[in-house]
């Protein structure tokens, strides 16, 4: 048995910062991922908000700024939408895993890949992992929205997702290559939207539908002919996957128990973005426990009680945006002075992660 002061189960943007942030306050941490390397495997778009790049440094090599939004109605009517002091980064995502990695390893961080987090039980004062592999003080449930270590200890687990679907482009023909193309369109992506945006060396073309609907990125790319030059364009990657939009589960702790990331169910309903809050929140909670284990005090889970996200407004206008907005009147509210006003406060706005 290799005994540690905290064991993380997943290795994605939530478990890197926690186990970065634990070990470079001291604090002996090993981290369990199933896949065999960083970087592979992704199941997210890599799209990161200008509060997020703001906060954490960012390799420039591995991102690409994009600052103006083209919002398209089902009719592929469109608004352009701009703002003069805010940006989207878009990240060669599976190298920027790979960097997250390395600065997790170099703070002295252990991580194990190729091995899955299986199961946990306490054990007195400690948690056993993996039968008798591991044994900590604190576990972490990072492995994703839908969580083994939530379903071992009894916790909150997620319930309502979207389902997402990308294909990265090589030689993909763009109007105006510095924008970011949202398309609204209840049919090909129910619950949310459709995407194409200038990634690093790529064309990320995605969207995503709230299940039980499925995402048919071929149909979706299909519609986009009559926007973009896919005459020479070549599919290099696909990935996909879950994003929770329920909020956060509840409880998301027990004892010495945490979950973090999309584990939590901490992904803006609204937007469906979950890479701040996982990087913001990993960092806070590897804090958190280190000044819990040096010094006493506050539980973590307490200070986590406190601060993480609830998301209550975005999940109503999250609803209303279902319910209450077929495609007729997305086609004739798109120019709407109203509409547009509102559309630049959800892309634009400095993003509160409460």
């Amino acid at each position: 048995m290799k005994i540690y002061d905290v064991v993380i189960a997943g290795g994605g943007f939530a478990g890197l910062a926690c186990a970065k942030a634990l070990a470079s306050a001291g604090i002996s941490v090993v981290l369990l991922e199933r896949k065999h390397t960083p970087g592979i495997g992704m199941h997210t778009t890599g799209i990161i908000v200008g509060e997020c790049a703001e906060e954490f440094a960012l390799p420039a090599h591995l991102t690409r700024r994009v600052t103006d939004v083209r919002l398209y109605a089902p009719s592929l009517r469109f608004t352009h939408l701009q703002s003069p002091d805010y940006f989207f980064l878009t990240t060669d995502t599976p190298a920027l895993m790979r960097h997250l990695s390395d600065e997790a390893i170099k703070a002295g961080a252990i991580i194990h890949y190729d091995t899955p987090y299986i199961s946990a039980k306490r054990m007195g004062e400690r948690i056993w992992v993996n039968d008798t592999a591991f044994s900590c003080r604190f576990l972490i449930g990072a492995d994703g929205p839908r969580s083994k270590v939530a379903d071992d200890f009894k916790l909150g687990q997620n319930t309502k997702f979207l389902l997402g679907a990308e294909a990265e482009y090589a030689g993909l023909g763009l109007p105006d290559p510095n924008a970011f193309y949202c398309f609204l369109d209840q049919k090909l992506a129910y619950g949310y939207l459709g995407w194409v945006i200038p990634g690093v060396d790529v064309t990320q073309v995605g969207l995503a539908t709230r299940m039980p609907k499925r995402p048919d990125i071929d149909a979706f790319a299909g519609r986009m002919r009559d926007i973009f030059d896919f005459s020479k364009a070549t599919i290099v990657a696909r990935r996909g996957g879950l994003i929770p939009v329920g909020g956060l589960v509840k409880p998301f702790a027990r004892d010495n128990v945490i979950l973090l990331g999309d584990s939590a169910g901490i992904v803006s309903p609204l937007t469906a973005g979950g890479i701040h809050t996982a990087l913001h929140y990993g960092k806070i909670l590897g804090e958190s426990i280190a000044a819990y284990l040096h010094h006493g005090g506050t539980h973590p889970a307490t200070l986590l009680a406190r601060i993480y996200p609830r998301f209550y407004l975005k999940q109503a206008l999250r609803k209303s945006y279902e319910t209450l907005a077929p495609n007729w009147l997305l086609n004739t509210i798109l120019t709407n002075p109203l509409f547009k006003k509102l559309a630049g406060d959800v892309f634009f706005k400095k993003k509160r992660l409460r």
